[in-house]
């Protein structure tokens, strides 16, 4: 396949193209490892699009904050994209409690970070 035809395309286009928009403007057809690397390359570049939409640091007082109010239901859990651990807490009360606790001290000395590796908004 010539991939000069599409050298030019913007990530929109590149999102939206199909192995039919490559055979109407190449005239070739995609072998089916082709058609399965274009589909993964468009998954993982809307994957990092996501990333970077969804990259606004997490505030460590409001993750203080939803721990002292709602810290017993796992509210700040959710907040910081731990979704599982929050469920868990969320069904069992938060460890009837202790959960949250131990979780305020986390939040309070900076062990207990957002879920994905990042640092908290230095901002208040």
């Amino acid at each position: 396949m010539n991939a000069d035809a599409f050298a030019n395309l913007t990530v929109e286009e590149f999102l939206a193209l199909t192995p039919r928009d490559i055979r109407q403007q190449t005239g070739e057809r995609l072998s089916l490892k082709e058609t399965i690397a274009l589909k993964a390359a468009q998954k993982k570049i809307k994957k990092e699009l996501r990333k970077v939409d969804e990259s606004a640091p997490k505030s460590q007082l409001i993750a203080l904050l939803l721990v002292i109010l709602v810290g017993g239901i796992g509210i700040h859990r959710f907040y910081l994209g731990y979704t599982t651990i929050g469920i868990i807490q969320l069904l069992t009360l938060g460890g009837c409690g202790v959960w949250a606790l131990i979780d305020l001290i986390r939040i309070i000395t900076g062990d207990l970070g957002p879920a994905d590796g990042s640092a908290y908004d230095p901002k208040l």
